[in-house]
């Protein structure tokens, strides 16, 4: 067994790493946001990208941003990797951070919105939402509003959502949107990932110029929206479960790593093929299968309204 084992090694290594982003594309003249990107597949996501065009890393930890950058300039060699304050925990914020950045740049080509918590013990952001909903899904629905404009003057322009397989669990759960009348962390960290692809699934159709009413478009922007699973990968964000941060010690050998992680985000923000492909979800840089609630348009567009509502939008 000990022989075998160590002969299939790389076959089960290669499966396990999944897709690869073949782009060679160049982002020459464009600019990029990656929320998240001082640690995990969002720093790894920053590290391609630097090598394409400027990368901006949106992080609440500036220290560890600041390293971050500093050490991908350093092996990239493009001095445009730079750092701003960003927390979605806060939407006071995240309007600071559109505000200074549509006063110093004037075009904005690709936002990925990567950053994310998990499996936070009950809490409340600065403006009194659950913390997983708040920071997956209503800090990036917020973050990305504010730059639309910005996205569409500079079409063609992507938004790529880091979401999860773990949405296949999750629910809108209206009546208890904040968790105040049950919780499970677990099941909070599933509800927001569904989120995250109801939310690109609606933002793609209004901004195909299909939907009448808020933030709809009489033609289409030439913006597209997809979602992503990025994979079960080695990275801090099962920090708040001891249990979990366990497991994934004793199982990281099937697990991906961050850089390998980071591939479907790349393939979404950088791949030619997806020029015109927007709502969609992938894995392993292909479609990937969506949940029923995930492909629920009714939803959708509950979730939208209910969350402009939230965010005063």
């Amino acid at each position: 067994i000990p022989v075998l084992l160590l002969v299939a090694a790389p076959y089960i290594r290669r499966y396990v790493a999944g897709g690869q982003c073949k782009s060679t594309a160049r982002l020459q003249g464009k600019v990029a946001i990656i929320t998240g990107a001082n640690t995990g597949i969002g720093k790894e996501t920053a590290r391609d990208l630097a090598r394409r065009g400027k990368v901006i890393i949106a992080c609440r930890d500036i220290a560890k941003a600041e390293a971050a950058a500093s050490e991908i300039r350093a092996e990239t060699g493009n001095q445009q990797v730079i750092v701003k304050k960003l927390d979605l925990a806060d939407t006071k914020s995240i309007r600071e951070f559109a505000e200074k950045f549509l006063a110093e740049e004037k075009e904005l080509h690709i936002l990925i919105n990567n950053a994310g918590v998990m499996l936070c013990p009950y809490s409340k952001t600065a403006d009194g939402f659950e913390m997983h909903l708040g920071v997956n899904h209503l800090g990036h629905f917020l973050l990305t509003f504010l730059l639309l404009e910005c996205l569409k003057r500079s079409a063609p322009a992507r938004i790529v959502n880091v979401s999860s397989l773990a949405h296949h669990g999750g629910r809108i759960r209206f009546h208890d949107l904040h968790g105040e009348k049950s919780y499970n962390r677990g099941l909070a960290y599933c509800h927001s990932k569904l989120a995250n692809v109801l939310f690109t699934r609606e933002l793609a159709r209004r901004l195909q110029g299909n939907c009448p009413g808020l933030l709809s478009f009489a033609v289409g922007t030439k913006v597209t929206a997809n979602a992503l699973h990025p994979g079960s990968v080695r990275s801090e964000l099962v920090r708040h479960s001891f249990a979990m941060t366990c497991l994934w010690k004793i199982f990281s050998f099937f697990l991906k790593t961050p850089q390998e992680g980071a591939q479907t985000s790349v393939y979404c923000a950088v791949a030619e093929e997806l020029d015109s492909v927007t709502g969609q979800y992938f894995s392993d840089c292909q479609p990937a299968y969506v949940s029923p609630r995930g492909r629920d348009d009714e939803t959708a567009k509950k979730l939208w309204s209910v969350s402009c509502e939230l965010l005063g939008i």
